[in-house]
């Protein structure tokens, strides 16, 4: 078996971890399910590629993710550090022995666990004892609308929808760095995080635990939230995953907030966050084999949200579309088997990390920058309209070109849970035959393309947003004749969805990598910049941001030899 170990940093990463935990709690539940669709009983992946199996000093068998999740301290709310299962408690802080005054102990109130995590607890405590032992604070009477109501209107944390049970080496809160510190949003404000009080020691201790329980690990999936200081942290943390861990390709997305987006009215914040995002990229990129940058200003008004009711300013809402994005490409180096797969089986097409960032950064013309496109839910295949899910693919990388052809573009496309009528579901070769012929009827087709499928479609779990519009049917099907005046459908009306997905190398890309180029030639690097002072209240120095120049022009020259991109030394 060849695992992966996930990372998650930053606020907004954990946002989209909690949906993907979710998924994959879900797909668990559904294959031991005797009364589920039969199609999740044979899913086409397998599970032990992101979980590893465990046991409590109690000699209770534990499943959990093969993750480390790095965050501010009180970022777990009701959750405490150790996770659920292992019934660990914080200890006290030893006295000092040279102290002789007075110690004095402060505690912040815990945070009450919501209407979802108290039936969650609940239904947990029913399993093991046996019986009903209902907590007084939930009223009788409450169900799953409630539940569903409750989360659309009360999460804060990220723990207040997660249904995933952690190992205790899983959760990391930095300390000292609390949720609501101020000014944490910008490159500078997290550069010593990981060097000081041994927080770097012990984020790489976490998942040096995870790693080398490992057969044979195949990469590290990396989430990290560049919209502010967890970038620097990151950075720190990658390079000694590097140095550590040299042979093992990490897979890195860089995720944003809509709301970490939004344009200020003062010159000077714009310039610091031109500034960041240039420096954020440079800085990230030689640390992976493959960066996807992802996270559109606004998701509302994207052509991602066709069928979508998105509510940007919650992350409970946005950080779904990405987490199930995300799922839908990490099941080719998750499925069965490595060798090339049978289409009358249950999956299509497995590759392995490595290989898939090989595939995009290596073919003619060296560049490891991938964009995310996605389709949810993803249209029926077939007849009458054959190129109708490549033409419903949206980018989900900001600042992307629609338009620029690409003759040299690599990609790769993920699908799972195709429908071909109604709620029909399409075999493998059935897909396979319609992507076929949707790419030889397209006006623009790849140099390459790698078709990888799934049968088995994206449960929606009860802690899921209420974002779909009214044409979206139970089983995620694009209805002709919706209910007229229907709200938003959430758990409780889609019980699962077709979704694509494709990672593609080209210059659609361009613009993405050319803006932040100019930002940092034009407000760090130029002479008399005007965030020249800012620059070196960051600890950069004049030739450390030409050489991340020079990164960023080699990243524009590998798309685009013509461009008149030239060397910040010359």
């Amino acid at each position: 078996m060849r695992e992966v170990v996930t990372l998650q940093i930053g606020g907004f990463a954990n946002f989209i971890g909690s949906h993907f935990w979710n998924f994959q709690d879900e797909l668990l539940g559904l294959a031991g399910d005797p009364d589920a669709d039969p199609v999740f009983k044979n899913p086409g992946v397998n599970m032990d590629v992101l979980y590893r199996s465990g046991e409590t000093h109690e000699g209770v068998l534990t499943y959990t993710p093969r993750l480390v999740s790095v965050n501010y301290q009180g970022s777990l709310g009701s959750m405490s550090s150790h996770g659920t299962l292992y019934n660990q408690t914080s200890e006290s802080p030893s006295p000092v022995a040279t102290w002789k005054g007075s110690v004095s102990t402060q505690r912040s109130e815990s945070h009450k666990r919501n209407l979802f995590l108290q039936s969650l607890y609940e239904e947990e405590q029913k399993q093991k004892i046996g019986k009903d032992n209902r907590n007084a604070d939930l009223p009788d009477d409450i169900g799953d609308k409630d539940i569903v109501e409750s989360l659309e209107n009360d999460v804060q944390f990220w723990t207040d929808f997660s249904k995933a049970h952690y190992h205790p080496q899983s959760l990391y809160e930095i300390n000292g760095l609390w949720m609501d510190v101020e000014g944490f949003d910008n490159y500078g404000m997290g550069k010593d995080v990981f060097s000081e009080s041994f927080r770097g020691e012990e984020m790489t201790e976490r998942l040096r635990f995870f790693i080398e329980e490992c057969d044979h690990v195949q990469g590290i999936q990396c989430v990290v939230d560049d919209s502010g200081g967890f970038s620097s942290v990151a950075v720190d943390f990658l390079q000694n995953i590097a140095d550590e861990f040299t042979n093992t390709p990490v897979l890195l997305y860089t995720v944003r907030d809509p709301g970490s987006s939004m344009s200020s009215r003062s010159r000077k914040r714009n310039i610091s966050r031109d500034l960041h995002d240039a420096i954020s990229f440079a800085k990230l990129s030689p640390f992976c084999k493959l960066i996807v940058p992802v996270g559109l200003p606004s998701l509302s008004g994207s052509k991602v949200s066709t069928n979508l009711h998105v509510n940007d300013k919650k992350p409970f809402h946005s950080s779904s579309i990405y987490a199930a994005a995300l799922h839908t490409l990490s099941l080719p180096f998750r499925m069965d088997t490595l060798a090339p797969a049978a289409t009358s089986g249950s999956s299509l097409g497995a590759l392995d990390i490595n290989s898939i960032a090989q595939m995009l950064s290596g073919h003619l013309r060296q560049n490891m920058v991938a964009t995310l496109d996605a389709t949810m839910p993803a249209p029926a295949i077939g007849e009458p309209a054959q190129e109708q899910l490549l033409s419903k693919l949206q980018s989900l990388t900001p600042e992307t070109s629609e338009n620029m052809e690409d003759v040299h573009s690599v990609e790769t496309l993920v699908i799972h849970g195709a429908l071909k009528s109604g709620e029909q579901r399409a075999s493998l070769s059935e897909v396979q035959q319609a992507i076929s012929a949707a790419y030889e009827q397209a006006s623009l087709r790849p140099r390459f393309c790698n078709l990888s499928a799934v049968t088995c479609p994206l449960p929606i779990p009860l802690p899921f947003p209420s974002i779909f519009s009214e044409n979206v049917g139970c089983s995620g099907q694009l209805l002709s004749n919706p209910s007229p005046n229907s709200s938003s459908k959430g758990p409780l009306d889609v019980h699962s969805i077709p979704m694509a997905a494709r990672l593609r190398s080209s210059s659609a890309v361009l613009p993405f990598l050319s803006s932040r180029l100019e930002n940092l030639r034009k407000f760090g690097i130029q002479y008399g910049a005007i965030g020249g002072e800012l620059m070196n209240s960051w600890g950069f120095g004049k030739e450390e941001l030409e050489d991340m120049g020079e990164t960023l022009s080699n990243m524009v020259r590998n798309l685009d030899p013509y461009s008149d991109v030239t060397s910040d030394s010359d």
